[in-house]
């Protein structure tokens, strides 16, 4: 499953656009999965492919003229409603919704095993968090791990919430013939071989899986559920609190076309009616949810087309969070916006790639000077008007294990050294073709490497190749890009290892680049089956070491997210994953 993180995150290039992403191959304004580009993909990924040209609803058309509302002293209270802008999200079923716009409608309908601290992305359950359902998650060789439920949880439609049910959804979300985008998510758990059928070159299935249920996944009793992985991984904890592990309603594995349109979900807050595509998506809170009640009485999702459209609603008033603002617009943001103008650290990583397994880009020294001859933060004040950071390592600032400084002398701009290796490595003769995805805002930055490259490094032709997006996942899952490519990725879960394994990794998910390091797989096995964090960490460090020393990508930049809200709320909270804590949000009375 190579293109989930891109599906999420194939659209526009800026943070504020990363509205398609959740753990995959994106851009910093995409990431479907990421920054905040406009949906595309998400990337994958988390990206996210861009909805068909639609209308915004008519009650949410920009007027004529926009003023910013009165500023209003009312006290903020529970009860009320608001709304929140999202692009039309591809699935609502969890094990196949893998972009951020149906994330975040997910994200109000259920409440995950874990949940994390949205400013140090600690993950928490049992009496840490009452909105986690987890009571207790424990291993004592992180193969086989046991997940202790809380008791008292129901589905919205008051069905009690079993061990059971987690049991079905994933061994749903990982069996072949339901083609779910998250079924890699399971690949880890005992069996998962046995649930994949064999399909031919276009993928039609010839021979059925050889199983329908998980050898290492089940439930021990109603509050229990234990899981057996086919090697040790310590960061399994993390994972939980990602999308696809949510729990199945029973409606879910009967009709899973039919519960797409309306989830039944154990979260703050529940469908009011179903899902009305390309308009918006209306919920309520959930009288009987077992966590921290939400503030809202109710919230609107509406769905837009265009970013510039929602930004006018969202500065009139007629629409109250807005977690992409469109890149046009944030230098004037904040002065619109004022203290409704949210500046926050964001997951989403951008870079480019190089094709490891080719000439001339299978020479170390080529793709260290080509790095070196970039100046990042020229680019990023001209086309990002500051807005992003400069990548200085190849894991994100928002994890544990971000070392500053840890892409050494990769990712410092020394136009005279990156010269010389470069010559001294033999240059490159012929054309250098750049390969990114069309219509998501990349051409003007890569442009600016271009023109970096032909200055620094004196290489004289240059020219792009611009894919849409459908045709350029293609070609990466064929292998058949054949200079420097875009890449971008909004993490899956909160851990050094998800920038790393599935990257670089000898045959990692995301793996584009052909590079294959027997050394790299060997500390991230080592990170795997540490017995603390510290000691994961510590191999995960070394990993990236390598990466720093053998460059099979350029680290460009780090996202952040900018979003503004109106004067109909208060306490707007995004967090690194760029949802929205829907159930902290207060209507002002």
């Amino acid at each position: 499953m190579k293109n989930r993180w891109l599906r999420i995150i194939a659209l526009v290039g800026v943070l504020a656009l990363v509205l398609a992403a959740c753990g995959g191959n994106g851009e910093e304004a995409e990431e479907t999965t990421a920054e905040t580009e406009a949906p595309a993909e998400t990337e994958a990924p988390a990206e996210t492919e861009a909805p068909a040209e639609t209308e915004a609803p008519a009650e949410t058309e920009a007027p004529a003229e926009t003023e910013a509302p009165v500023e209003t002293d009312a006290p903020a209270a529970a009860g009320g409603s608001f709304s929140v802008y999202i692009c039309e999200p591809q699935f609502l079923t969890p094990t196949n919704a893998n972009e951020t716009c149906g994330a975040e409608v997910l994200g109000g309908l259920y409440s995950s095993l874990i949940t994390f601290d949205p400013e140090t992305v600690t993950p928490m359950w049992g009496d840490e968090d009452a909105d986690a359902v987890a009571a207790d998650i424990t291993s004592e060789d992180n193969v086989t791990w046991t997940i202790t439920l809380k008791e008292g949880w129901t589905f919205h439609d008051g069905t009690p919430l079993t061990a059971q049910n987690y049991v079905d959804g994933w061994t749903f979300g990982a069996l072949s013939t339901n083609a779910q985008n998250n079924s890699y998510f399971f690949e880890r758990i005992v069996g998962y071989e046995d649930l994949q059928g064999e399909v031919d070159d276009e993928g039609n299935e010839v021979t059925p899986p050889a199983a329908t249920e998980f050898e290492g996944l089940t439930a021990v009793d109603d509050q229990t559920i234990e899981v057996t992985l086919n090697g040790p991984f310590s960061q399994f904890p993390l994972m939980l609190g990602y999308t696809a592990f949510y729990p199945a309603h029973p409606d879910w594995i009967a009709d899973e076309s039919s519960f797409n349109e309306a989830p039944i979900g154990n979260g703050p807050y529940m469908m009011d009616g179903t899902w009305e595509h390309d308009r918006g998506i209306n919920v309520v809170k959930y009288p009987d949810y077992a966590g921290d009640e939400g503030n809202a009485d109710s919230i609107e999702f509406l769905i837009f087309a265009e970013l510039a459209t929602a930004y006018n609603e969202v500065l009139a008033g007629n629409l109250d969070i807005m977690d992409a603002l469109p890149p046009e617009q944030l230098a004037a943001a904040e002065e619109q916006f004022g203290d409704r103008f949210l500046r926050a650290p964001s997951s989403t990583f951008t870079w480019i790639a190089f094709p490891t397994t080719i000439p001339p880009y299978d020479n170390t020294d080529i793709r260290m000077a080509m790095s070196m001859a970039i100046d990042r933060q020229p680019i990023i004040d001209a086309i990002y008007n500051g807005s992003l950071q400069a990548a200085d390592a190849f894991v994100s600032p928002v994890v544990d294990g971000y070392r500053p400084g840890a892409c050494g002398q990769a990712c410092v701009y020394d136009p005279e050294a990156a010269k010389a290796l470069f010559d001294e490595a033999g240059g490159i003769d012929g054309p250098v073709t750049m390969w990114f995805n069309s219509g998501a805002g990349h051409e003007e930055w890569m442009e600016a490497v271009a023109n970096q490259w032909r200055q620094t490094l004196g290489i004289e032709e240059i020219v792009f190749e611009s894919l849409e997006f459908a045709d350029y996942l293609g070609r990466l899952d064929e292998g058949t890009i054949e200079g420097p490519f875009r890449l971008a990725w909004a993490m899956d879960y909160p851990s050094a290892e998800n920038y790393i394994g599935p990257i670089h990794a000898p045959g990692g998910s995301s793996n584009y680049t052909g590079y294959d390091n027997p050394e790299l797989a060997e500390l991230l096995t080592e990170g795997d089956g540490a017995e603390t964090q510290e000691e994961a960490i510590a191999a995960y460090n070394a990993a990236e070491d390598l990466l720093a020393r053998d460059v099979p990508i350029i680290p460009m930049w780090f996202g952040q997210i900018q979003a503004a809200y109106s004067e109909n709320v208060d306490n707007v909270v995004i967090d690194p994953f760029t949802r929205v804590d829907l159930a902290e949000v207060t209507v002002n009375g």
